[in-house]
């Protein structure tokens, strides 16, 4: 074989590993970043590492172990950059919806919400010895618990609970010892699993099934756009939470909740498309706008159930997260006219 065609080989190599894995990187850096704008930058970066470092590849671990080597660096990079991202229910305490509105913080401080479709399941799955399945492991929770730990214990358990990988594995990627691993993993599942929920969304929904979870959208929806606070009440928990970021306000209870809604979203006109974020129930939310004379991206809500009840609601607010969504960016259902409607009376 001459040069050329060795070198042809290896660039074939890495293009075959590089589109098994890319998917999984991609979601990969989403957990360890908590944003999916951060995680594209971050995969990007890692690409361009991996186009620039593979000549000096010298096959002692597998293609991809080295792709996450690079991957989980280039995030510890980014995170030293930056705090560590939060949802507003852990930033602060609840607020009154009464009381004077606040700004919106920097988008970095928060949590984004993350397009199933953009999960990695195929190829590049992960091991039979992973303690998380890959939808349950982008769940809102779980992400939030992760952005509680130190950014080195964080990639320690992803790579080992969530991608399967060997301690001795993780150990050659972060350049530390297996006991060192072995220790922040035992420190890093203590602090997650306090602040998971008894049972995961996934547990949940296979819990409801498909037709009961469509009809729990299909009323919230509903309730929604005929804006009846009394019907959106109905479908959450006693003690549900309601948050905006980038707003750090959120509220908890019905009391709380309803005062919100009052005076916040039910005046306005909404229509809706549902979707799935983070391995969970969403929505696509579409407010009227004058200017546009049609319903404009605005928000999309990610909903947490607590059995066949909604316990949170996270309205991630900006039009330009639906493309990441495949959805349009002006809701495609009939006009204004043949909809009720006008909001509620203050």
């Amino acid at each position: 074989m001459t040069a050329d065609e060795s070198l042809q080989s290896a660039d074939a190599e890495l293009l075959e590993a590089i589109e098994r894995y890319r998917r999984d990187l991609h979601a990969h850096c989403y957990r360890m970043l908590g944003s999916l704008h951060d995680a594209e930058d971050a995969l990007q970066d890692t690409l361009l590492r991996a186009w620039r470092g593979y000549a000096r590849f010298e096959g002692r671990s597998s293609l991809r172990t080295w792709l996450y080597t690079i991957a989980t660096n280039t995030c510890l990079t980014a995170i030293a950059r930056r705090p560590a991202r939060a949802l507003p229910v852990d930033y602060g305490p609840a607020a009154d919806p009464h009381g004077p509105g606040t700004e919106p913080l920097a988008e970095s401080t928060w949590i984004e919400p993350y397009p199933d479709d953009a999960l990695g399941l195929g190829a590049g799955a992960a091991a039979p010895e992973a303690r998380y399945e890959r939808r349950e492991s982008v769940e809102l929770a779980f992400v939030a618990a992760l952005a509680h730990l130190a950014p080195r214990p964080r990639a320690v358990l992803i790579l080992r609970e969530v991608l399967g990988f060997s301690a001795r594995e993780v150990a050659g990627v972060l350049d530390t010892t297996v006991a060192s691993v072995n220790s922040s993993l035992q420190r890093a599942r203590k602090t997650v699993d306090e602040r998971m929920p008894p049972m995961s969304q996934q547990a949940t929904l296979r819990t409801l099934g498909d037709e009961r979870t469509r009809g729990l959208v299909e009323l919230y929806t509903d309730a929604l756009e005929s804006g009846d606070v009394e019907a959106v009440l109905a479908l959450l928990v006693e003690d549900a939470t309601w948050s905006m970021p980038p707003l750090p306000e959120w509220y908890g209870g019905h009391v709380a909740i309803a005062g919100f809604l009052e005076h916040g979203p039910m005046r306005e006109r909404w229509r809706h498309l549902a979707t799935h974020a983070n391995g969970q129930l969403a929505v696509g939310c579409y407010m009227w706008n004058d200017e546009q004379d049609a319903y404009a991206a605005q928000v999309i809500d990610v909903l947490t159930l607590r059995g066949d009840r909604i316990a949170a609601v996270t309205s991630f607010i900006g039009g330009a997260l639906f493309r990441a969504f495949g959805l349009p960016p002006v809701h495609p259902g009939p006009p204004a006219g043949t909809l009720a409607a006008s909001p509620p009376s203050p």
